[in-house]
């Protein structure tokens, strides 16, 4: 490939130094350890742990949280960007860091400074992997009906249920699992930290899915788990409210990956469309396909943008639900029509597993799914503008 075909990095705006020093380092570890191995341990599905170790030690599994607790101190307008790097470089990992963060949120915003102090460091740069246990077989987007119960047992509860589409289930070192505990409804839901080797916990076979094929996805099964009354993240009933909390945030971690996805894609296709020539010259002079890159590159330039404005409005301290939901939704969709473009651009080869972008492809279809499908965004920011739905 030519040298000016080669992609250049994306222009930031970053508040400090140290930001990035980190943008930079996160790129470095991106062309090193990531992308060479990237589209043979996904064909293999292969879950890169040790990779996971590094980012630990780098300081990358903790970067929105305090640094009194072993987290970064970084807004999330950085955190977001360190994850559009890595997704641009493998979406298993991206996903993974952010699935991570997604995991912490309960115990670092609700949980008690004892609590904080006694698992927080290890949760954010121990080495340790997280998984957020919300969904089940019956309850997806109809999250407050899940059914999986804890019982209290004098100072301890017994958790008994199913999970279900949970990213690094089986492999996980906690569990942050949502549990009815009272009646029906949103009231009755309790937050747990449960231990990955807690007896009684266990993982299904992963699902065979059709891209993340790194990412192990899988249901987990909670029969009579015992965890001590210390382990409850905030207090009875208030899990629910706990769990969407999280999900605000998470979604903005997911519009990041799809921008970094359809970063990704873009530059895929810009470098093959210069280097490729057809009729005299490269395929990049035809206006028609001009046209295609110019609109690829705004769909993703506009995601950008409108994630990070959601995350400055997080990092105020100012409400963000309406403004994450919609990030979710158009960054997911962008990644959706931009991979398919960018597939279209490189025509018959864009089909094959030789290049990257059927991948790509494939990788971007879930993010329209996780963390609440693009349907229940569409209601999340209908619900900001006209209010509840009438009963």
């Amino acid at each position: 490939m030519p040298d000016h075909a080669q992609p250049q990095p994306v222009e930031r705006r970053l508040p400090t130094e140290e930001a990035r020093e980190l943008l930079a380092l996160v790129r470095e570890i991106a062309e090193r350890e990531i992308v060479p191995r990237a589209a043979e341990e996904e064909a293999a599905g292969h879950f890169p742990r040790e990779l996971f170790s590094l980012l630990s030690a780098s300081g990358l599994l903790g970067l929105p949280y305090d640094s009194a607790y072993g987290g970064g101190d970084q807004p999330y307008t950085v955190y977001l960007q360190v994850l559009e790097e890595l997704a641009a470089a493998r979406l298993t990992v991206a996903l993974g860091v952010s699935v991570h963060s997604l995991s912490c949120h309960a115990l670092a915003a609700f949980g008690s400074e004892e609590q904080r102090a006694a698992h927080l460091p290890s949760m954010l740069g121990g080495g340790l992997l997280g998984a957020y246990c919300l969904s089940e077989p019956s309850s997806g987007s109809d999250a407050a009906a899940l059914r999986t119960r804890a019982v209290r047992d004098g100072e301890s509860w017994v958790i008994d249920g199913t999970k279900a589409w949970i990213t690094h289930g089986g492999i996980a070192d906690f569990y942050t699992v949502m549990a009815r505990t009272g009646g029906g409804g949103p009231k009755g839901i309790t937050a747990f930290l449960v231990p990955g080797d807690a007896p009684g916990l266990g993982a299904a076979a992963p699902e065979r899915k059709m891209g993340m094929k790194g990412s192990p996805t899988a249901q987990v099964h909670l029969d009579g788990v015992r965890v001590s009354d210390a382990r409850r993240i905030g207090a009875e009933g208030r899990g629910f409210t706990i769990a969407l909390a999280a999900l605000d945030s998470g979604r903005l971690g997911i519009a990041a990956c799809a921008v970094g996805v359809a970063q990704a894609a873009l530059d895929a296709a810009v470098a093959y469309a210069r280097e490729r020539r057809q009729f005299g010259r490269p395929i990049a002079d035809f206006q028609g396909l001009r046209f295609l890159l110019a609109d690829m590159a705004t769909q993703v330039e506009a995601g950008r943008a409108l994630y990070l404005e959601a995350a400055r409005l997080r990092d105020e301290g100012r409400p963000f639900g309406k403004q994450a939901a919609m990030a979710k939704l158009f960054c997911s969709d962008a990644a959706m029509r931009v991979t398919t473009d960018a597939v279209q651009v490189l025509g018959g080869y864009g089909y094959t597993a030789d290049f990257p972008v059927e991948r790509f492809l494939r990788e971007a279809k879930v993010l329209q799914i996780v963390e609440g499908t693009n349907q229940i965004q569409r209601v999340v920011i209908a619900r900001h503008l006209a209010g509840p739905e009438s009963r």
